[in-house]
């Protein structure tokens, strides 16, 4: 059975990272980070989780988002990697903050979470 348990570590980062790379557009009091461990897939390092318009509206609540990290792959990585991986889930949330996601082509590429791991180390 996956448990989840919230990761204020990730949490850390997360700020971090939206402040350095000025991602005004993401609201960290309706972002949630989770670590889960002895999850079945395969080969995902972390996933981005929205608040589907449907329930916003049947929850009455505002747009919320959760980036989960997979245990088993994501605290094997090297910091360096892991703040690629979080930068490249953060690239899924939408400037309107909707609920929505961002794809991959062409928000969402290697070439475009290089160029912004390279501004976020340039930032110091």
């Amino acid at each position: 059975m996956i448990q989840y348990e919230l990761a204020e570590d990730i949490g850390a980062s997360i700020k971090v990272i939206i402040n350095k790379l000025q991602m005004t557009h993401v609201d960290e009091s309706r972002l949630v980070c989770i670590r889960s461990k002895d999850s079945n897939s395969k080969r995902v390092i972390a996933r981005c989780h929205g608040l589907s318009r449907i329930m916003q509206l049947a929850l009455n609540q505002r747009p919320h988002y959760v980036i989960e990290v997979i245990s088993e792959r994501f605290d094997k990585l090297s910091k360096e990697e892991q703040i690629k991986v979080l930068i490249h889930e953060l690239m899924h949330i939408p400037h309107s903050f909707g609920g929505g996601f961002r794809v991959h082509k062409p928000y969402v590429t290697q070439k475009k979470v290089e160029s912004m791991y390279r501004k976020f180390v340039r930032v110091g």
